[in-house]
């Protein structure tokens, strides 16, 4: 055997495997052997048709499999002669590959970059203060009430915080948006809604919760909204300005309920003094959760910065088709029309591109940390990611353990995924951490 190495960049080679053909042969023979032994055919026992024969009546299956057997032995062997550290095979060129002749195989391959590791222990995160303020707590019991409270009928005009009962008929340009919104039929026309008054979040219609502020019961009321230029639910109203025509059926007020014996008894608590231990607790462990989380994205923000490799192509392509497809699967879900996302397609790409770049960056010096620190995954750590797979999934954790055992690929990735988190948990522990003077 011999093989050559030629250059394309950093991270890309071409291995070309020469067999001799002694090697080939040997590959076919075993083969061969093997295929007598199971092969069967009439007027004659299970094992002993002759070699001839099964090579004559099994010829298609026969060279397909030797074709594969001479390729993965040009590839294993020359990995090992190459020592080169392959994270993918990006190409195979293989020339005649016939019993009793040398062949030549080509491989392209894409090899690990030459890692300096940077310095990585005593990294500067910063952490917000998890100790609730005064106002965070009295907010949380305003939501609490607020969630139990109840809508009762206002004769009085709208204001902020109601909720208003309406229907809607809206056109454009005089004409009906009936025929304008095709499928969307919401918007063009509903016998009654509800809408709270000036609410937080935003309702179907942009900017009818401030116009109908001050309605009362039995006013009607002609009304424009503007759409912004990027709206993507209907394009046709993108950039236009609608004319709706509202009539108010009825106004309801929210009546938050008293802090008496039993809303307390309804969270678990004696009194007020006890709902505000318990929001607290809840609170605090929220904020140390959302400090966990930072500090991980700011390490993960560390390691990019200091990341300076190429980066294998493979590895590039690979990540950011994974990051495209998230994205628009989460659009579609979301109501964004498959054309839109063609329209941005370009800007996409470029986008999931040089997020691509980062992650696999921030992925190799995590495995080469690992490596350094002698960092492993063992039993305990899967069986760990397992009960939490499975209690995120609703599956039962020997099922889930079954099926994995199906696809060692998959097991792999999640092997690798679970050395990523426990590579970071470690750089977070070795970190330098102060807390931020102010709250964010």
């Amino acid at each position: 055997m011999n093989v050559q190495i030629s250059d394309i960049n950093e991270t890309r080679k071409t291995l070309t495997v020469t067999l001799d053909k002694g090697e080939v042969q040997g590959e076919y023979t075993v083969l061969l052997g093997e295929f007598t032994k199971q092969a069967s055919l009439p007027g004659f026992r299970p094992g002993k048709v002759p070699a001839a024969m099964v090579a004559q009546r099994f010829s298609k299956e026969l060279k397909e499999e030797f074709k594969s057997k001479v390729i993965g032995k040009a590839y294993r062997d020359g990995l090992e002669q190459s020592k080169l550290e392959v994270l993918s095979l990006v190409d195979v060129e293989e020339g005649a590959i016939e019993p009793g002749l040398s062949a030549a195989i080509k491989l392209t391959v894409d090899v690990s970059p030459t890692i300096k590791l940077p310095d990585y222990i005593g990294l500067e995160l910063e952490v917000q203060v998890t100790e609730p303020t005064e106002s965070e707590m009295d907010n949380v019991i305003e939501g609490l009430r607020a969630e139990r409270a109840d809508f009762k009928v206002a004769e009085r005009a709208a204001a902020k915080g109601d909720y208003v009962r309406f229907g809607y008929t809206g056109t454009l340009a005089g004409k009906p948006l009936t025929e304008i919104v095709a499928d969307k039929a919401i918007y063009a026309a509903a016998p009654q809604t509800w809408e709270e008054v000036e609410g937080a979040n935003e309702g179907l219609l942009p900017g009818m919760s401030k116009l109908i502020a001050s309605l009362k019961t039995g006013d009607k009321k002609t009304v424009e909204v503007a759409f912004p230029a990027d709206f993507a639910a209907v394009p046709a109203l993108a950039g236009k300005t609608v004319v709706y025509a509202i009539d108010v059926q009825e106004v309801r007020e929210r009546v938050l309920p008293a802090m008496d014996e039993a809303f307390f008894k309804s969270h678990q608590v004696d009194d007020l003094a006890g709902l505000k231990t318990q929001v607290r607790a809840q609170l605090t462990a929220r904020k140390d959760y959302a400090n966990r989380s930072a500090q991980r994205r700011q390490v993960t923000d560390a390691l990019a910065a200091k990341a300076n490799f190429p980066v294998p192509e493979s590895l590039i392509a690979s990540e950011r088709d994974g990051i495209l497809r998230q994205f628009i699967e989460e659009n579609l879900r979301n109501g964004v029309p498959q054309d839109k996302l063609e329209e941005n397609k370009k800007e996409l790409h470029e986008g999931a591109s040089k997020a691509a770049v980062n992650r696999v960056k921030v992925q190799l010096l995590l495995a080469k940390i690992a490596e350094a620190e002698k960092l492993k995954v063992d039993e305990k750590d899967f069986n760990n990611w397992l009960m939490r797979e499975a209690m995120r999934s609703g599956q039962r954790p020997d099922k889930l353990a079954k099926d994995l055992t199906k696809d060692r690929d998959q097991v792999r990735a999640i092997q690798q995924q679970i050395l990523f988190d426990k590579t970071l948990d470690f750089l977070v522990s070795k970190a330098t951490v102060k807390t931020a003077t102010t709250q964010a």
